[in-house]
Protein backbone atom coordinates (compact mmCIF):
# COMPACT_ATOMS: atom_id res chain seq x y z
CA UNK A 1 0.00 0.00 0.00
CA UNK A 2 0.90 3.48 -1.17
CA UNK A 3 2.00 5.75 2.45
CA UNK A 4 0.19 8.71 2.67
CA UNK A 5 1.22 12.01 4.38
CA UNK A 6 -1.00 14.86 4.98
CA UNK A 7 1.51 17.88 5.67
CA UNK A 8 -1.79 20.25 5.59
CA UNK A 9 -0.54 23.91 4.60
CA UNK A 10 3.26 24.52 3.32
CA UNK A 11 4.68 26.54 1.01
CA UNK A 12 5.24 25.51 -2.14
CA UNK A 13 9.08 25.95 -2.76
CA UNK A 14 9.03 23.78 0.86
CA UNK A 15 7.41 21.43 -0.61
CA UNK A 16 9.16 21.35 -3.59
CA UNK A 17 12.70 21.34 -2.35
CA UNK A 18 11.20 17.95 0.05
CA UNK A 19 9.84 16.13 -3.22
CA UNK A 20 13.63 16.26 -4.54
CA UNK A 21 15.41 15.61 -1.48
CA UNK A 22 12.79 12.38 -1.18
CA UNK A 23 13.43 11.44 -4.60
CA UNK A 24 17.14 11.33 -4.79
CA UNK A 25 17.48 9.43 -1.63
CA UNK A 26 14.90 6.66 -1.94
CA UNK A 27 16.24 3.69 -3.12
CA UNK A 28 14.27 0.14 -4.72
CA UNK A 29 13.38 -0.63 -1.11
CA UNK A 30 12.11 3.47 -0.52
CA UNK A 31 7.60 2.65 -0.23
CA UNK A 32 6.12 4.94 -2.45
CA UNK A 33 4.07 7.64 -1.50
CA UNK A 34 1.00 10.22 -1.12
CA UNK A 35 1.32 13.84 0.03
CA UNK A 36 -1.62 15.68 0.44
CA UNK A 37 -0.68 19.53 0.71
CA UNK A 38 -2.79 22.82 0.66
CA UNK A 39 -0.48 25.73 -0.42
CA UNK A 40 -1.17 29.41 0.36
CA UNK A 41 -1.65 31.31 -3.43
CA UNK A 42 0.96 30.62 -5.95
CA UNK A 43 1.25 30.55 -9.74
CA UNK A 44 3.70 27.85 -10.71
CA UNK A 45 5.40 27.72 -13.82
CA UNK A 46 6.04 23.93 -15.80
CA UNK A 47 9.46 23.63 -17.82
CA UNK A 48 7.57 24.18 -20.95
CA UNK A 49 5.99 27.20 -19.11
CA UNK A 50 6.13 30.69 -20.83
CA UNK A 51 6.20 33.70 -19.20
CA UNK A 52 3.33 35.82 -21.44
CA UNK A 53 0.72 33.35 -20.29
CA UNK A 54 1.33 34.77 -16.93
CA UNK A 55 -1.30 37.96 -17.61
CA UNK A 56 -1.25 39.89 -14.16
CA UNK A 57 -0.03 38.17 -11.18
CA UNK A 58 -0.31 41.12 -9.16
CA UNK A 59 1.00 40.15 -5.84
CA UNK A 60 0.89 36.49 -5.79
CA UNK A 61 4.46 35.03 -5.76
CA UNK A 62 5.38 32.92 -9.14
CA UNK A 63 7.55 29.83 -8.70
CA UNK A 64 9.65 28.50 -12.17
CA UNK A 65 9.34 24.90 -10.93
CA UNK A 66 10.47 21.61 -13.18
CA UNK A 67 7.35 19.85 -13.89
CA UNK A 68 5.83 19.56 -17.02
CA UNK A 69 3.29 21.90 -18.39
CA UNK A 70 2.78 25.61 -18.07
CA UNK A 71 1.54 27.52 -16.00
CA UNK A 72 -1.52 27.19 -13.02
CA UNK A 73 -2.48 28.41 -9.82
CA UNK A 74 -2.27 27.00 -6.32
CA UNK A 75 -4.21 28.41 -3.11
CA UNK A 76 -6.48 27.61 -0.45
CA UNK A 77 -9.46 25.52 -1.24
CA UNK A 78 -7.75 23.22 -3.35
CA UNK A 79 -6.51 19.47 -2.49
CA UNK A 80 -3.22 18.98 -4.03
CA UNK A 81 -1.41 15.18 -3.77
CA UNK A 82 1.56 14.80 -5.29
CA UNK A 83 2.22 11.14 -6.76
CA UNK A 84 5.55 9.99 -5.45
CA UNK A 85 5.87 6.62 -7.27
CA UNK A 86 9.18 4.09 -8.08
CA UNK A 87 7.53 3.57 -11.58
CA UNK A 88 10.53 1.09 -12.74
CA UNK A 89 9.07 -1.08 -10.09
CA UNK A 90 5.44 -0.45 -10.65
CA UNK A 91 5.77 -1.55 -13.96
CA UNK A 92 4.35 2.02 -16.41
CA UNK A 93 5.58 4.84 -17.01
CA UNK A 94 5.02 8.22 -17.23
CA UNK A 95 2.19 8.33 -19.71
CA UNK A 96 0.07 5.28 -17.87
CA UNK A 97 1.18 7.59 -14.86
CA UNK A 98 -0.71 10.36 -15.93
CA UNK A 99 -4.03 8.17 -17.59
CA UNK A 100 -3.88 6.63 -13.89
CA UNK A 101 -4.02 10.20 -12.16
CA UNK A 102 -6.58 11.53 -14.37
CA UNK A 103 -8.87 8.35 -14.34
CA UNK A 104 -8.25 8.50 -10.04
CA UNK A 105 -10.20 12.30 -10.09
CA UNK A 106 -12.71 11.11 -12.79
CA UNK A 107 -14.11 8.11 -10.37
CA UNK A 108 -13.67 10.88 -7.36
CA UNK A 109 -15.85 13.08 -9.39
CA UNK A 110 -18.79 10.01 -10.80
CA UNK A 111 -19.38 9.83 -6.95
CA UNK A 112 -19.99 13.10 -6.78
CA UNK A 113 -22.73 13.18 -9.98
CA UNK A 114 -20.46 14.92 -11.97
CA UNK A 115 -18.95 13.59 -15.55
CA UNK A 116 -15.03 14.40 -15.77
CA UNK A 117 -13.89 13.73 -19.09
CA UNK A 118 -9.91 13.63 -20.96
CA UNK A 119 -8.65 16.51 -23.64
CA UNK A 120 -6.64 14.75 -26.11
CA UNK A 121 -2.92 16.27 -25.41
CA UNK A 122 -4.44 18.68 -22.70
CA UNK A 123 -2.93 16.78 -19.27
CA UNK A 124 -6.20 17.05 -16.86
CA UNK A 125 -9.70 16.81 -16.14
CA UNK A 126 -12.58 18.97 -17.17
CA UNK A 127 -16.06 19.48 -17.10
CA UNK A 128 -18.98 20.35 -18.77
CA UNK A 129 -19.05 24.45 -19.28
CA UNK A 130 -22.66 24.32 -19.27
CA UNK A 131 -22.41 23.34 -15.56
CA UNK A 132 -20.16 26.12 -14.90
CA UNK A 133 -22.78 29.30 -15.53
CA UNK A 134 -21.95 30.73 -11.89
CA UNK A 135 -18.06 30.54 -13.02
CA UNK A 136 -18.94 31.94 -16.18
CA UNK A 137 -20.71 35.10 -14.40
CA UNK A 138 -17.76 35.80 -12.29
CA UNK A 139 -15.88 36.42 -15.05
CA UNK A 140 -18.00 38.26 -16.72
CA UNK A 141 -18.09 40.42 -13.78
CA UNK A 142 -14.54 40.91 -13.21
CA UNK A 143 -12.05 43.23 -14.69
CA UNK A 144 -10.05 42.14 -17.50
CA UNK A 145 -6.21 42.11 -16.54
CA UNK A 146 -5.66 41.25 -20.27
CA UNK A 147 -6.01 43.47 -23.59
CA UNK A 148 -8.22 40.40 -24.65
CA UNK A 149 -11.15 42.38 -23.62
CA UNK A 150 -13.57 42.65 -20.85
CA UNK A 151 -14.34 40.47 -18.39
CA UNK A 152 -11.54 38.17 -19.71
CA UNK A 153 -14.27 37.27 -22.94
CA UNK A 154 -11.32 35.79 -24.71
CA UNK A 155 -12.71 32.71 -26.55
CA UNK A 156 -11.24 29.26 -25.03
CA UNK A 157 -9.45 27.03 -28.08
CA UNK A 158 -12.39 25.07 -29.78
CA UNK A 159 -10.49 22.12 -28.04
CA UNK A 160 -12.25 23.23 -24.86
CA UNK A 161 -15.88 24.41 -26.43
CA UNK A 162 -17.77 23.39 -23.69
CA UNK A 163 -15.31 22.05 -20.40
CA UNK A 164 -14.38 23.76 -17.87
CA UNK A 165 -10.44 22.73 -16.10
CA UNK A 166 -11.79 21.26 -12.56
CA UNK A 167 -8.22 19.32 -11.97
CA UNK A 168 -4.53 20.25 -13.43
CA UNK A 169 -2.06 17.67 -13.72
CA UNK A 170 1.92 17.93 -13.74
CA UNK A 171 5.02 15.29 -13.30
CA UNK A 172 8.64 15.49 -13.07
CA UNK A 173 10.47 11.83 -13.79
CA UNK A 174 13.77 11.74 -12.24
CA UNK A 175 15.90 8.34 -11.95
CA UNK A 176 12.12 6.27 -12.60
CA UNK A 177 10.43 7.90 -10.18
CA UNK A 178 7.94 10.43 -10.13
CA UNK A 179 6.88 13.35 -8.39
CA UNK A 180 4.63 16.81 -8.38
CA UNK A 181 1.13 15.48 -8.81
CA UNK A 182 -2.67 16.87 -9.52
CA UNK A 183 -4.12 19.62 -8.26
CA UNK A 184 -8.19 19.21 -7.56
CA UNK A 185 -10.12 22.66 -6.82
CA UNK A 186 -12.92 22.11 -4.65
CA UNK A 187 -13.51 25.11 -2.34
CA UNK A 188 -11.44 28.16 -3.48
CA UNK A 189 -11.17 32.06 -4.72
CA UNK A 190 -11.16 31.07 -8.63
CA UNK A 191 -10.14 34.92 -9.91
CA UNK A 192 -6.98 34.26 -9.74
CA UNK A 193 -7.11 31.82 -12.65
CA UNK A 194 -8.11 35.15 -14.36
CA UNK A 195 -4.70 36.50 -14.12
CA UNK A 196 -3.17 33.40 -16.27
CA UNK A 197 -3.67 31.45 -19.28
CA UNK A 198 -4.69 28.45 -17.17
CA UNK A 199 -2.24 25.74 -18.54
CA UNK A 200 -1.00 28.06 -21.30
CA UNK A 201 -4.52 27.97 -22.92
CA UNK A 202 -6.22 31.51 -23.47
CA UNK A 203 -9.70 31.51 -22.84
CA UNK A 204 -10.18 28.25 -20.75
CA UNK A 205 -12.54 28.84 -17.88
CA UNK A 206 -11.51 26.90 -14.47
CA UNK A 207 -13.96 25.66 -11.93
CA UNK A 208 -14.06 24.41 -8.61
CA UNK A 209 -16.87 21.87 -7.00
CA UNK A 210 -18.33 24.50 -4.70
CA UNK A 211 -19.07 26.56 -7.93
CA UNK A 212 -20.77 23.31 -9.52
CA UNK A 213 -22.96 23.00 -6.39
CA UNK A 214 -20.81 19.62 -4.75
CA UNK A 215 -20.46 20.55 -0.79
CA UNK A 216 -17.71 19.05 0.22
CA UNK A 217 -15.15 20.15 2.06
CA UNK A 218 -11.43 19.66 1.09
CA UNK A 219 -10.13 17.18 3.61
CA UNK A 220 -13.32 15.27 2.89
CA UNK A 221 -12.48 15.34 -1.45
CA UNK A 222 -8.70 14.16 -0.44
CA UNK A 223 -9.40 11.35 1.24
CA UNK A 224 -11.88 10.17 -1.55
CA UNK A 225 -8.63 11.01 -4.35
CA UNK A 226 -6.30 9.47 -2.36
CA UNK A 227 -8.09 6.31 -2.32
CA UNK A 228 -8.82 6.08 -5.44
CA UNK A 229 -5.28 6.82 -6.23
CA UNK A 230 -4.07 4.12 -4.08
CA UNK A 231 -6.14 1.61 -6.17
CA UNK A 232 -4.49 3.20 -9.54
CA UNK A 233 -1.11 3.85 -8.30
CA UNK A 234 -0.48 0.32 -7.19
CA UNK A 235 1.88 -2.48 -9.60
Amino acid sequence: MIRVRDWGRVEYPETWQAMREFTAARDAAAADELWIVEHPPVFTLGQAGRREHLLAPGAIPVVATDRGGQVTYHGPGQVVVYTLVDLRRAGYYVRELVYRIEQSVIQVLEGLDLAGQRVRGAPGVYVPYAASQAHRDIRAAAPDPSPAGPGGAAPAEPLFDGLAKIAALGIKIHRGCSYHGVALNVAMDLAPFRAIDPCGYRGLAAIDLATLGVPIEPPAAAARLVERLQAHLNP
